[in-house]
């Protein structure tokens, strides 16, 4: 088998909820990302796209079930590209590249593009269908934003948890305290802010067309742990997450073109990196926020790697507490972690994370040539999904 590279990678600024991106439908979004990463390599003939792999987590409104080929067909390209979606939740994207660098590896095709998008502002609400006609009493509409809906009675309360509350069971078990989520939070903002300001994002990051927004609207320059520490627990009296050491609600896409070696001479460019391990792990729902920790020694096992090679890691934060449990564990150096900011700056539109944290890593390892590196994100109802990236320029 061959192996697969990332050739180029694009997304959209990550908008507020009910913010600027909140007119925008997500097949919009994601043909905005699909767009803005093949303008990157413009020698590529769209034809020549093997297949299309895309993200998604909601799916129940306009992102039309398969937003993937609604993302092919409103971007352009010939119909004759084909495109699919997939649904691990914060990891789609991720799950995305995955599928696609092994469809590359295994020779199906030659180029893939993968990606990923969320519109949490629009996501509907939904009503249950009624188990005979004309039932009477009321009937409840269920957001769709986030977080479980219209759960099964058979599962165990303790896999049901809201998000928040599991990471305060987390913080519970591994002892993280409000100051060092504040503080992580801090420099999420700090190290986004900086990154913009340095003009890392330009090549990064591509325009809405309609929106008015130039860069990610959640970052807040000027945040500061004792801002942070002023701010109510939101989900237990006397807990420790808030509002500002989680990632918030959000709307955005991103997409990678990835490729064989052999693809650089149609692509038209060198690639930037090579997937080298890939790892999935999963356990209990509760525990969501610790499962990048085997998914990621996973991916390095199939590196033929360890932590002590890594030179940089991308985590998606979800919550402050669960990045740190997950730093702890890998006892890796928190200055390789995130160092143009984080999700809790960044935002976390679910179905796009996976592809930004993936396409920020293959930028930053080029921009600190370093050899090696990991993208990792947790997703909800307990799982964990890690990519190892070798720079092929520090190979």
């Amino acid at each position: 088998m061959g192996g697969a590279f990332v050739y180029a990678a694009a997304r959209t600024p990550f908008g507020r909820f009910n913010g600027a991106l909140a007119g925008v439908r997500p097949d919009d979004l994601a043909a905005t990302a699909l767009r803005g990463a093949l303008a990157k390599v413009p020698e590529l003939d769209p034809a020549a796209i093997g297949d299309v792999v895309w993200g998604n987590a909601n799916g129940a409104g306009e992102d039309n079930r398969n937003v993937g080929r609604m993302a092919v067909l409103l971007a352009g390209l010939p119909v004759s590209v084909p495109a699919t979606t997939v649904n691990r939740l914060c990891g789609s994207s991720l799950d995305a590249a995955m599928i696609a660098s092994r469809t590359v590896e295994s020779g199906d095709a030659d180029i893939v593009v993968a990606g990923g998008v969320e519109s949490m502002t629009r996501a509907p609400w939904v009503l249950p269908k009624p188990s005979r006609a004309f039932p009477a009493g009321d009937a409840t509409a269920v957001s769709t934003t986030l977080g479980w809906r219209l759960v099964n009675p058979r599962m165990p309360e303790e896999w049901t948890v809201s998000l928040g509350e599991a990471n305060e069971q987390l913080q519970e078990t591994y002892s993280i305290s409000r100051e060092r989520q504040d503080a992580f939070a801090a420099r999420s903002h700090a190290l986004a802010d900086a990154a913009w300001n340095s003009g890392f994002y330009d090549d990064l990051v591509v325009p809405v067309e309609g929106a008015d927004l130039a860069r990610d609207e959640g970052i807040r320059p000027g945040t500061t742990p004792e801002i942070l520490a002023g701010l109510k627990p939101v989900f237990r009296p006397g807990g420790t997450i808030t509002a500002g050491n989680a990632s918030p609600i959000n709307d955005g896409a991103s997409a990678v073109v990835l490729g064989s070696e052999a693809a650089a001479s149609r692509v038209g460019a060198d690639p930037i990196a090579r997937v080298a391990g890939r790892g999935a792990s999963a356990l209990e729902p509760q525990l969501f926020g610790y499962a990048p920790v085997e998914a990621a020694d996973r991916a390095l096992r199939r590196a033929g790697i360890g932590w002590d090679d890594v030179g940089a890691v991308e985590l998606n934060e979800a919550f402050a507490v669960q990045s740190l449990v997950c730093l702890d564990a890998w006892k890796i150096d928190p200055d390789i972690v995130n160092t143009r900011g984080g999700a809790i700056a960044i935002g976390h539109p679910l179905g796009a994370s996976g592809g930004r944290v993936l396409g920020t890593l293959a930028h930053v390892l080029r921009e600190r040539r370093e050899r090696w590196g990991v993208a990792a994100i947790c997703i909800g109802v307990g799982q964990g999904l890690a990519v190892v990236l070798e720079n092929v320029s520090a190979s």
